[in-house]
């Protein structure tokens, strides 16, 4: 449910885009289904109020969600810079969709930063860093897309139509892990009901996602289970890493080694899960576990990065042995509370 606070923000938000506004719509790097679900759903929603929008990505998202409703319009600023920047400098209101630490905007951070638009943040993480006008976050939803639809519904119920509910559901089943995961409250069930309302295809919606993979990425699933899966039983932890030469064997494209973190917290007992993916410049970090252990607490204290209780992330341009070493070092120090009950 919103609150009192957040229904008159929506309000006053209502009457400063009473007429036509350029407006900018952006969202985190590596843009998942949540990011573009709640982007693409604002861009279509305020493009039928009339206003000049554009959605602006910092840089490529994975092919399994490129079929979603105007994907075509979305601008990459890694790929059209000197377009995106344009739109950014003219921009009168900046949105910032599914993240609330300028930072994860990655080479679009200092353009946004010097941006004299006014900023709205919608977003349902922990720990805002990010001075807006008009800040929508509840940490208590599964995801921004059910945020956003709440929101919605106050704002002009009459504008959502069946390609906006089909971006919403997408994020919202996506941030769930198909409604599985303990964000998906009593609310989030009866918000994926009424979007389903809408005419919806959810059955559509979720072979796309999921069952949209390549043979190769079949492949790097089995590679990464077989040989790349270590088991730290002691501490309840395990670990996957990929380096960029077996990135290259199995032809990685972006997108395919998603929820390959989640794979070794199917095992019995295993309580944290961490996937090392190596990048040029760095190594990429994703966390998740079971229970009450915080891997957004873990991520921030070591890695500055940071999420939810049971799913966050950071990076770190240590070489990725040696940040393995470290990790290995650094999980001894949780031994008797990943051995906890809960």
């Amino acid at each position: 449910m919103l609150s009192q606070e957040h229904i008159q923000l929506i309000y006053r938000l209502k009457r400063d885009l009473s007429r036509e506004r350029r407006i900018v719509v952006t969202t985190h790097q590596g843009p998942d289904g949540d990011a573009m679900g709640s982007s693409l759903a604002l861009y279509l929603f305020l493009k039928k109020r009339g206003h000049d929008v554009h959605l602006i990505v910092p840089n490529d998202y994975p092919e399994f969600l490129h079929w979603m409703p105007s994907n075509a319009d979305v601008v990459n600023f890694m790929r059209q810079r000197p377009f995106a920047e344009e739109l950014v400098e003219k921009a009168e209101f900046v949105f910032h969709m599914d993240y609330n630490v300028l930072g994860r905007s990655a080479d679009m951070t200092r353009f946004l930063y010097k941006c004299k638009a006014t900023r709205i943040l919608i977003d349902h993480h922990p720990d805002i860093d990010m001075p807006s006008r008009y800040i929508f976050s509840d940490t208590q939803v599964s995801s921004t897309c059910e945020l956003l639809f709440c929101m919605m519904k106050r704002w002009d119920y009459s504008l959502i139509d069946r390609d906006i509910a089909t971006c919403l559901y997408t994020g919202v089943m996506t941030d769930t892990g198909s409604f599985c995961h303990r964000s998906a409250s009593a609310q989030t069930f009866l918000v994926a009901a009424e979007l389903m309302r809408f005419g919806i295809n959810r059955e559509e919606i979720y072979e796309k996602v999921y069952d949209n993979y390549s043979e190769n990425r079949a492949r790097l699933m089995g590679f990464c289970l077989n040989e790349k899966m270590e088991v730290l039983p002691q501490y309840r932890t395990a670990l996957i890493s990929l380096n960029l030469e077996e990135q290259q064997r199995y032809g990685f494209v972006i997108g395919d080694t998603e929820g390959f973190v989640n794979l070794p917290l199917s095992i019995k007992g295993i309580r944290f899960s961490a996937f090392f993916l190596e990048k040029e410049d760095k190594t990429k970090m994703s966390f998740r576990s079971r229970g009450n252990f915080s891997v957004n607490d873990f991520s921030r204290t070591h890695y500055g990065g940071g999420g939810h209780i049971n799913a966050a992330g950071g990076d770190s341009k240590i070489p990725m042995p040696e940040l393995i070493r470290q990790f290995k070092e650094i999980i001894t120090m949780y031994e008797e509370k990943l051995n906890e009950e809960g």
